[in-house]
């Protein structure tokens, strides 16, 4: 990532200073019989650490748009938290860069901190905010968040398929987070109506 890109964001201390709040408020949980059961072959979002933990994929992802496969890779990584399903990052060589062009939007997340979003373009196509990477992603809570630094996820609701393997993705409710939900991850998880504190 460029030095260009990480001069649009802001300081280390000053995103701490903004996101001290969020990092001590209480969390609710849906009632246990809510929480949907795993099988032996599955796993639950609601035994995933809060803060997030980065894994290693064991899996090959895709992304497919406006026609074609747009990034494959058998070396991705994963931001898993209570709650979500995972996010998975691509590293940069495993996509088509020349299709993204940088938006006027970056968001916070209380533990990796300060997110570009970029738009997708191809001829007449554009998806709009379908690409975020952490160009300086925060580090003082030394979970291992500049691993994806410089690596980019992609919304599944934003492109026209995702797959983990070979099961398709379905995205996490809500349009907010950019979670890819398949057959083996269970909820139920926020982003939805009534999740807000979760």
């Amino acid at each position: 990532m460029s030095s260009d890109n990480r001069a649009a964001l802001p300081s280390h201390s000053d995103i701490l200073a903004g996101v001290a709040h969020y990092r001590k408020l209480a969390r609710e949980r849906p009632r246990a019989s809510e929480i949907i059961q795993p099988t032996a072959n599955q796993y639950s979002v609601w035994s995933f650490p809060r803060p997030p933990e980065i894994r290693s994929v064991e899996r090959t992802l895709r992304v497919s748009w406006a026609g074609e496969i747009i990034g494959k890779t058998a070396s991705a990584l994963s931001v898993i938290e209570t709650a979500g399903a995972p996010v998975y990052f691509f590293p940069p060589h495993d996509f088509r860069q020349d299709l993204l062009v940088k938006a006027d939007h970056v968001t916070l997340c209380e533990w990796k901190g300060a997110a570009m979003h970029f738009d997708l373009t191809l001829e007449n196509r554009r998806a709009t905010h379908a690409a975020f990477c952490y160009p300086d992603p925060l580090t003082d809570l030394g979970q291992g968040y500049e691993r994806i630094a410089g690596w980019y996820a992609f919304y599944p609701a934003r492109v026209d398929r995702c797959f983990v393997g070979d099961d398709e993705v379905t995205p996490q409710p809500g349009g907010y987070y950019a979670g890819w939900v398949t057959p083996q991850v269970t909820g139920p998880f926020k982003g939805g109506a009534g999740t807000k504190k979760w």
